[in-house]
């Protein structure tokens, strides 16, 4: 089933408007709708404040709004949504008015029009059933602001067709959401276990335990997170809180139904008093009962299949930025100890049943294991998906070891034709796991980086030479470890959307898994150097351009793309570099390396080398000397071996650069404000 090209939106609130201002933000023609054109032109307005605001903070620019606005129409009449394509109902928690709604499109809409609901508290299936397209209702659960947080829910109903939700999928990552899959479940996933959390805080206030600032407190160093559940009810709002309690109650019995703490604050139409200071002696017990609430949940949404224990930590870290999932957090607390404060909470709620899983992992005595990187396999051409969105995709060793089993599993498949290597949600893969580094180095622990970059090497290498072709499918963002992932590929092919930077010299560290050998054999010499010198970024188009990627397309048209590329054969990217533009080539020559190493000038240039180099040393001017020397060593000596005595040479280069003062300067600045002032050492 082919991606919408046109969506409707109703409901031109906050919700409403932030989900048509992302969708049209990502090149979708949205119609937005509403009960009369007034309130949807006053959706459209809330729009384009928001986005001025966003120019003002530079980070969008005035064209980019001006398209975005050119895409949205609002409208009052729901006549004008006859020809749309997908249909995203955002009006208020009433199960009647959704209804009344969803049998007013069916009618109204044409034959194979999906229609979504965003609903958070009722099931698909009933707003299915008032259609006679079952099939075609999907629910789409969006997160506030939808125009800046990344998740999205998709629910298939009893009777959603599978191609349906599959392009549902498919149209997250097109309009820049990362989503998770679940089933037609009250509170689906992230609200299942988010609302009982705000719930049992206010328990906690209602029972004496402790104030509203040493609850906000506690709930912050445990949770690590920014606000607090009383903080984050006053900013989403409190009557929403108690709807959702309300209604996770009636489905799951009194565990869960609202305390009446929380009905009177909204009663008194007042927002939670957050001043005073917190006292520490309640922590621990605040902590407890508010972990012990995740896990039993947690728990029992894996239990009752309603989605995977992968998905739930997504939906967690994704939808509410929490540093951790419920599985990881349980992994950090123990799990025989995440166990007793399931138990304890039991004790207290003859209703709540502890999940089978939880009371089995205890038993096991080992930590919770995740699935990071997926395989699926259809009509010969496999899909091996590093998904990890929430840190995107970033290598470690249980990805890299992960990566590689799902790999030999898909060349073993009888008719294999092709393999194609992807990531989920906005980046293809953002490098390798910079704490990984870190941790290592202050260990003193650099042979198991070395180990690591190692066995990296080995699987990029068996990618480089497998039987069938290889193409990385590069949706978005490419840093580092992951551009040399598509290198060792057969190919690449990319969205328009997707970009390309080595920025290891930035970091005291040079390309270590085949950067500084494969890129020079697809893009040439000079290329390669400035792009590891500098750490540039290189564009899509550009990368084609340059060689780099076979083509590049929009993001809905990126999978018939590659399986195009598939059908028709893969040429060699190793049969012949395309040459540099004239001001690159002279610019990073051979005879200039020294010059630019040094941070000067190279004496005799164009006036169109000097031009580029006079931004570009900028940029060199910033990163660590020690990884420039180093990487344009390797570049230089790299020529003149075969490819596998290239790689040795880097691999064997490693223990002296992560084994510098500036490599570990470089990547504990990772996120910091402040460059790191290199000692040279």
């Amino acid at each position: 089933m082919s991606l919408p090209k046109t969506v409707a939106v109703i409901g031109a609130g906050n919700m409403g408007a932030g989900i048509a201002q992302k969708i049209a933000m990502e090149g979708f023609d949205v119609v937005l709708a509403d009960l009369d054109l007034e309130r949807a032109q006053r959706g459209i307005d809330i729009i384009s404040k928001l986005l001025g605001e966003a120019v003002e903070r530079k980070i969008v620019d005035q064209a980019a709004v001006d398209a975005t606005l050119a895409r949205l129409t609002p409208v009052g009449d729901f006549e004008a949504l006859a020809d749309v394509d997908l249909v995203i109902e955002a009006v208020f928690e009433d199960l009647l008015v959704k209804k009344d709604l969803f049998r007013k499109l069916d009618a109204i809409c044409k034959d194979g029009c999906v229609l979504a609901t965003n609903t958070s508290s009722f099931y698909v299936h009933e707003l299915a059933a008032v259609t006679r397209r079952p099939g075609h209702v999907v629910g789409l659960h969006y997160f506030f602001h939808p125009a800046k947080n990344r998740l999205l829910e998709v629910i298939p109903g009893p009777l959603t067709r599978p191609e349906v939700a599959d392009s549902m999928d498919k149209f997250a990552e097109a309009h820049g959401k990362t989503a998770i899959r679940t089933t037609d479940s009250p509170g689906f996933a992230v609200n299942r276990f988010f609302v009982p959390w705000l719930n049992e805080a206010v328990r906690l206030l209602e029972e004496g335990v402790a104030d509203i600032p040493s609850i906000e407190a506690a709930a912050k160093h445990a949770f690590r997170i920014g606000m607090g559940p009383f903080e984050l009810m006053n900013v989403t709002g409190v009557p929403i809180a108690l709807h959702s309690a309300s209604t996770l109650g009636t489905e799951f019995g009194a565990f869960y139904e609202p305390s009446e703490r929380l009905a009177a604050q909204v009663d008194a139409r007042e927002q939670w008093p957050l001043e005073g200071d917190a006292d520490p002696a309640v922590a621990e017990a605040v902590a407890d009962r508010l972990l012990g609430v995740v896990y039993a949940i947690a728990g029992a949404l894996v239990d009752e299949g309603v989605c995977s224990l992968e998905d739930v930590d997504r939906g967690a870290r994704i939808g509410l930025r929490w540093a951790k999932g419920p599985f990881e957090m349980m992994n950090r607390t123990g799990v025989a100890r995440s166990f007793e404060l399931c138990e304890a909470l039991a004790e207290a709620h003859s209703d709540l049943t502890l999940p089978d899983c939880l009371r089995e992992q205890a038993a096991s005595g080992t930590p919770w294991s995740f699935q990071r990187v997926d395989l699926a396999v259809d009509d010969g051409i496999a899909t091996v998906t590093i998904n990890r969105p929430e840190v995107m995709n970033a290598l470690d060793e249980e990805v890299v070891g992960q990566l590689s089993a799902r790999f030999d599993e898909a060349l073993a498949h009888d008719g294999l034709k092709a393999i194609i290597l992807a990531g989920a949600g906005k980046a293809f893969v953002a490098g390798a796991d910079i704490r990984f580094f870190v941790k290592n180095i202050e260990a003193d622990a650099i042979d198991r980086i070395v180990s690591f970059t190692e066995a990296g090497q080995a699987l990029l290498r068996r990618i480089e030479t497998a039987p069938v072709p290889v193409l990385a499918r590069v949706q978005g963002m490419a840093l580092g470890g992951g551009v040399e992932l598509a290198l060792a590929c057969h190919a690449i092919v990319c969205s328009t959307k997707a970009s390309f930077a080595l920025p290891e010299t930035g970091l005291g560290i040079y390309p270590g898994l085949g950067g500084t050998q494969r890129l020079p054999r697809i893009v040439g010499q000079p290329l390669a150097r400035r792009l590891i010198l500098t750490g540039r970024r290189l564009k899509a188009r550009d990368a084609v351009e340059a060689g780099l990627a076979l083509e590049a397309v929009p993001l809905t048209e990126l999978d018939s793309a590659i399986a195009g590329w598939i059908e028709q054969g893969i040429p060699d990217r190793y049969a012949g570099t395309i040459p540099a533009d004239a001001a690159t080539a002279e610019a990073y020559d051979a005879s200039h390396l020294q010059a630019l190493l040094e941070g000067t000038m190279p004496d005799g240039v164009s006036e169109a080398a000097a031009a580029l180099l006079a931004r570009d040393l900028r940029a060199i001017g910033r990163k660590a000397p020690v990884a420039l020397k180093e990487a344009a060593r390797l570049l230089d000596e790299g020529a003149a071996l075969d490819l596998p005595e290239a790689l040795r040479l880097e691999l064997d280069a490693l223990p002296n650069i992560f084994g510098t003062h500036d490599a570990l300067l470089g990547l504990k600045a990772v996120g910091s404000r402040t460059p790191p002032e290199w000692t040279g050492a």
